[in-house]
């Protein structure tokens, strides 16, 4: 969405998130959140009753329990009463809301979080329940039977091959070796790691996201709020999401036209970006979003591991804008895409496009 007149412009201005792990048991929620929140609130001086509005992004699917959001929020801080929403989705999607309310001038300053533990129960049938429950979800497909098939259409229509994957799955996690969160740090070089048993053909345990722990928060401010908190905001200069039909079988599962037309809404076809990272669990999807996105090989993609290194559900997504924030902050980046996503072979994508102010 491109700017209007007397629009305030929403940057980033502080993003934390936990140390990602395979099991949190000894951690509840709130006590897995509670540091991450402190710490990202403290970059900018402020406390969560300081922000103006609250947004976050949970699932009570991996609770177990209905309404396990509230609990986190008690630990965030719910009295004296704050204006707060949440989303059942990835945290990007909370903070896609808490960006349309700073634009309508509703508020200058935001608190965005997110969180999910996947480790109590079974991940791959958890994830059916987003299946459609009349065709789809009592067959009981898991996630990653569902991310074989689109990697083998991929392969059927000659867009890549074994090796290439493992190429992205080797990449990413050397890449990991510098993020002291992620889960997974470091690779075997792609010839070795084809040398392993399939998951679900053709795709590898090297092919799919480590199921862990984590949590994340970002906080957002508009105009000269977002230049007093901080040195270089990250502007969020374009967002957008869109969704590809429910049902599998309508879908070509080679393309992402729902994530294209994000970017293009979004702006991200306007200039050049230099950095992009892309919520791609699976290494077949960063395949498609490559090509959806038109990121050529002078673009760096998930220089901080992507979500093959570590992949929080209804975190991951929020990360990956956070990752690229964090990166226009320090320096690093002037002018990057974050992308999410949400259900089963790239289903829902949101594009944000994040800039840094001239240097």
């Amino acid at each position: 969405m491109p700017d209007a007149p007397d629009v305030p412009d929403v940057a980033v201005v502080a993003f934390g998130q936990s140390e990602h792990r395979a099991n949190t048991a000894d951690l509840s929620e709130v006590e897995m959140l509670l540091p991450v929140l402190a710490e990202t609130l403290g970059q900018v001086g402020l406390t969560a009753g300081e922000t103006d509005f609250t947004c976050s992004g949970s699932s009570d699917y991996l609770a177990g329990r209905a309404f396990s959001f509230t609990m986190a929020l008690d630990g965030v801080g719910a009295w004296p009463p704050i204006s707060e929403s949440h989303v059942e989705m990835d945290g990007a999607w909370a903070l896609y809301e808490a960006w349309v309310k700073l634009r309508t001038g509703e508020a200058e300053t935001a608190l965005v979080y997110s969180y999910g533990k996947s480790s109590p129960g079974h991940l791959r049938d958890v994830l059916t329940r987003q299946l459609d429950p009349y065709y789809l979800a009592p067959l009981w497909p898991d996630s990653v039977s569902l991310a074989a098939l689109q990697a083998q259409a991929l392969i059927d229509a000659g867009h890549t091959d074994e090796r290439a994957l493992a190429a992205i799955a080797a990449r990413d996690r050397t890449s990991a070796e510098e993020n002291p969160h992620a889960q997974l740090r470091g690779s075997a070089p792609p010839e070795r790691l084809l040398d392993a048993d399939y998951l679900v053909r053709p795709l590898r345990g090297h092919d799919a996201p480590p199921i862990g722990d984590g949590a994340a928060a970002v906080v957002l401010a508009a105009g000269d709020t977002a230049r007093r908190l901080c040195t270089r905001p990250a502007w969020i200069r374009g967002i957008d999401h869109r969704v590809e039909p429910h049902a599998l079988g309508v879908r070509d599962l080679t393309d992402s036209p729902s994530t294209r037309l994000a970017a293009e809404r979004a702006g991200a076809f306007d200039a050049p970006v230099d950095t992009a990272e892309l919520h791609a669990p699976f290494t077949s999807q960063e395949v498609v979003l490559r090509k959806a996105l038109r990121l050529g090989d002078d673009v760096t993609v998930n220089p901080s591991g992507g979500a093959l290194a570590a992949n929080p559900m209804m975190a991951a997504g929020l990360i990956r804008i956070g990752e690229v924030a964090a990166r226009i902050h320090r320096g690093a980046s002037d002018r990057a895409l974050a992308h999410a996503t949400s259900g089963p072979c790239l289903q829902q994508n949101l594009v944000a496009v994040l800039e840094g102010d001239p240097r």
